[in-house]
């Protein structure tokens, strides 16, 4: 009987009502490729696949290449349950440049399998950049379209991957090592 009188007890009214867990606090993705940052392309060959990535889908950095000439940027995004990044490099590209026919090294990366494509060299591929604006916090906002005269070969294999109608819109930084 002292058992029940304990269990209604702790049931009185004069008990406060367990405390709901707080809601998290809905938070507003942001992108790191900027508010227009996208990246499109179609491949074929041992990576098959036709890539849209918007902003919201799309993981960007840039930096100033090694060498310290020109810049790089990366994008990465999912594609078919595999995460699939493209660098592309521009050796002679500085903020601010637009115009036709930069010349542009492009890997294209499975990550975590080791598989890598790439440009054999320069003069392979070129970019053509239709915008290059400074923005407010000294990064730039960068976009253009790729041109390859040939397919990406495997670093580490005979395959290739065909690269085309590759376009994107991105945040570079010169300032970035």
């Amino acid at each position: 009987m002292l058992f029940v009188a304990l269990a209604l007890a702790g049931c009185s009214e004069d008990a406060p009502p367990p405390e709901a867990p707080a809601e998290p606090i809905p938070t507003v993705a942001s992108s790191s490729c900027g508010e227009q940052g996208y990246f499109k392309a179609s491949l074929s060959g041992a990576l098959s696949a036709t890539v849209d990535w918007p902003a919201e889908a799309l993981t960007c950095e840039s930096m100033r290449r090694p060498d310290d000439r020109g810049v790089r940027l990366r994008f990465s995004g999912e594609v078919s349950g595999e995460r699939l990044a493209v660098i592309i490099a521009m050796p002679d590209l500085d903020a601010g440049d637009t115009g036709p026919e930069f010349d542009t090294i492009i890997t294209v990366t499975v990550e975590g399998s080791g598989r890598f494509f790439s440009a054999p060299n320069l003069g392979s591929c070129w970019m053509d950049v239709h915008t290059n604006e400074a923005q407010a916090d000294g990064t730039y906002l960068l976009a253009g379209a790729l041109t390859c005269v040939g397919p990406l070969g495997e670093f580490n294999g005979d395959a290739f991957v065909e690269v085309s109608d590759l376009r994107f819109s991105g945040v570079a930084d010169w300032e970035a090592t």
